[in-house]
């Protein structure tokens, strides 16, 4: 278990050292931006006392992949190489691997029934945290392969699932088992390498429907619906080939995919449109030559809803994008954005957007502008 304590005093030492740094220093750079990144630089745990004189500004990271608020309300950013972050309002707590995190890249967050916290991390690893300790469930002595087969298929009420490098991993709470999707794979000798070599089939987002169906976003092999029975391939318009990296139901029930290179997808349960060629938005360099595309609709991350029923869609080289239905309007660092390239879109209890940027860290939007989450 962290020793908050410990920690908290640590960071207080640290800032007094980097104040005096500051104050003593005769580098001419902008002090207030020099002295901001410094104790961002120093900070592991920041105890805001509501009495205290001096509110030192503290951004959390300037990557982040992951954002989730528990049902007590609690913060939790996963970042692309410093662990997670816990932020009460009050309190901010940074855990990584030597608190127990199986990778200090947090690409998924999730809460199960009894409300501990799951983490999806780099090379393809789930952690739990109970409140006091971290358990690793994809040690590879550990991770028990030998069931892992399609007939280990099943959907129940409170699973969680997760990203693997051949299929997924599923936990029902009494057990913990990876599911490989190809069935050349779960028909063969089952590799012990398969959860954590990258394949085609390899799952980069993960959506559970408002029907209980699965979808998973693949690597190279599109998107899959598994309905507790069978599985459904979608591969056509461009779907295939490239990750798709986002998956999103809204509120008409209409399934979203974003695509690496091909852009947004619309599946209404019926048919299925490359929504980004529709309009007109898509990037062909990109596939030739790697070329980003300020303007265009061709690399998705992240999708989301927010309550008056707009569709947001965050790219990786091209900003936010927002469609009503009808209009579609960008928004890159022009309107405040720290950076053009966003890895997620996160809507929390409160029905407030957050975006995690790589970068510049995370902004919300407050109907005209992009204003910069840092705790004060």
């Amino acid at each position: 278990m962290i020793n908050t304590k410990k920690m908290l005093k640590q960071f207080n030492i640290a800032v007094i050292v980097v104040i005096s740094i500051y104050i003593t220093s005769c580098n001419q750079q902008n002090k207030s931006e020099k002295l901001n990144n410094l104790i961002a630089n120093q900070a592991s745990v920041f105890s805001k006392d509501s009495n205290s004189s001096m509110a030192l500004p503290i951004e959390i990271s300037k990557n982040v992949r992951s954002i989730y608020q528990d049902k007590n309300g609690i913060y939790w950013f996963g970042t692309n190489a410093s662990g997670v972050y816990r932020y009460d309002g009050k309190t901010l707590i940074q855990y990584t691997i030597e608190d127990g995190l199986s990778d200090n890249q947090v690409q998924s967050i999730q809460e199960d029934k009894s409300g501990s916290i799951w983490f999806g991390t780099g090379v393809f690893g789930v952690s739990r945290f109970d409140g006091k300790t971290f358990t690793t469930f994809t040690n590879k002595e550990s991770l028990k392969l030998a069931n892992s087969s399609f007939g280990d298929w099943k959907i129940e009420p409170n699973d969680l699932w997760f990203y693997a490098g051949g299929g997924v991993y599923r936990s029902s709470g009494s057990s913990f088992a990876y599911l490989p999707l190809a069935e050349s794979v779960a028909n063969s000798k089952q590799s012990k390498n398969a959860p954590y070599s990258l394949s085609r089939y390899a799952v980069y987002s993960i959506l559970k429907d408002k029907k209980g169906n699965i979808w998973f976003g693949t690597q190279a092999e599109g998107v899959c619906c598994y309905d507790g029975k069978s599985f459904t391939w979608f591969t056509e318009k461009g779907l295939a080939g490239s990750a798709v990296l986002g998956l999103f139901e809204d509120s008409k029930g209409n399934i979203w995919f974003g695509n690496n290179g091909s852009g947004l997808f619309r599946y209404d349960g019926k048919s299925l449109t490359n929504f980004t060629e529709e309009k007109g938005l898509d990037n062909k360099e990109f596939k030739i030559s790697g070329k980003s595309g300020p303007g265009t609709l061709a690399r998705i991350y992240s999708i989301n809803e927010d309550n008056s029923g707009n569709l947001w869609i965050g790219t990786v080289d091209a900003g936010v994008w927002k469609y009503d239905g009808t209009n579609l309007v960008n928004y890159t660092t022009i309107n405040g954005l720290g950076s053009n390239a966003i890895n997620l879109i996160y809507k929390d209890r409160n029905g407030e957007l957050w975006f995690g940027t790589d970068g510049d860290g995370v902004f919300k939007f407050n109907g005209n502008y992009f204003s910069k989450f840092i705790i004060k």
